[in-house]
């Protein structure tokens, strides 16, 4: 007596009118198939008494769904705010279909960087990421056999893990040598908040730039604030009025400027128009940072250096993610990423 063959993926295809990857997925990997065609092929598999091979009997490669790394982004010596959730909208915009990549992501504080978060005392994660203040030496001697990477800014040299940052050193040369390119010969660099760690690199590299390419260059600075672990976004008008009449009255006064951050950029354009001093007639200006938000709410619209910050948060989960796989792996790791240059958006 004939017996009938058994179905193949291909016959599963052809009746359910979708493609034999479709069926593969719907078979082993059915979350990743829309449900209007997840139940056709199933329905297809259940008229045809279709029974797929057990995947330990199967030849070749299994295909399998990792389970997803619990990551913690620790915002150390920080209240939990709405405006820190940045780093989770940027990376699920980025969100690779790679399931192997695939993370699940907590949002961490700690009112000073000398408590670790109770997510981590506990080990509810896998690994952190580290942003905001430096943590105390206990605490990273809590953090030894935890994978850990420090993110962004605020890192002192003495900290002895694997980093992920943007590439302040650039950023200030770019800004020098743009400057120097449209002919100022008198340039200065303008910022608040200059003990803040990526104003501060920015600034000192900027200033040594100009000065390898001859140029006249000062640094006008607000008032320092101490272990400051965030840019305060709210600007200080009256610092930035400051700054303008200190610019207006500087002999010879600079007609190129650098402007590290963008949070008060808004503040300050309005202060200089107030002090007589107009964009393209008087000064030209271009930012170390770009932010469209703020950008596009700007009175004219100068030249700015992107950090790439979809780049920086898809590196540092991907080296977090490396480092959980690779634990026996020894010495420390530094990822930078150079800024791109934007002539006007």
């Amino acid at each position: 007596m004939a017996t009938t063959p058994p179905m193949l993926i291909a016959d599963i295809a052809r009746k359910a009118k979708v493609s034999p990857a479709t069926v593969s997925r719907a078979i082993n990997q059915p979350h990743l198939v829309a449900p209007d065609r997840l139940a056709l092929v199933q329905a297809v598999m259940k008229e045809a008494n279709y029974t797929p091979i057990p995947l330990h009997r199967r030849r070749g490669p299994k295909s399998r769904v990792a389970t997803p790394k619990k990551i913690g982004v620790w915002f150390a010596g920080a209240r939990r705010n709405p405006s820190l959730n940045w780093f989770q909208e940027q990376l699920l915009q980025g969100q690779p279909s790679n399931e192997r990549q695939k993370v699940d992501l907590s949002l961490l504080f700690s009112h000073s960087p000398d408590e670790l978060p109770r997510q981590v005392l506990d080990r509810q994660v896998d690994g952190i990421i580290i942003q905001g203040m430096e943590p105390s030496k206990a605490c990273m001697q809590k953090l030894a056999d935890m994978p850990h990477v420090w993110f962004m800014t605020r890192r002192t040299t003495s900290f002895d893990a694997d980093y992920v940052e943007p590439d302040n050193e650039a950023n200030g040369r770019m800004a020098a040598e743009y400057l120097h390119s449209r002919g100022h010969e008198v340039v200065a660099a303008i910022s608040t908040e200059p003990s803040y760690s990526a104003i501060a690199w920015r600034v000192r590299a900027f200033v040594e730039r100009a000065e390898q390419l001859k140029l006249k260059v000062s640094s006008i600075l607000g008032e320092s604030v101490p272990d400051v672990s965030y840019i305060q976004h709210t600007p200080n008008h009256k610092e930035s009025e400051q700054l303008a009449q200190r610019i207006q009255a500087a002999t010879p006064r600079p007609t190129g400027l650098f402007v590290p951050v963008d949070h008060f950029c808004g503040s300050f354009f309005r202060a200089m128009r107030s002090a007589g001093l107009q964009p393209e007639r008087d000064y030209e200006a271009i930012l170390g940072n770009y932010n469209p938000v703020i950008y596009h709410n700007l009175d004219h619209l100068p030249p700015a250096l992107d950090i790439n910050l979809p780049t920086l948060v898809r590196k540092v989960v991907d080296h977090l993610i490396w480092r959980i796989e690779n634990p026996q792996i020894i010495g420390r790791i530094g990822i930078t990423v150079a800024p791109n240059f934007i002539a006007n958006a």
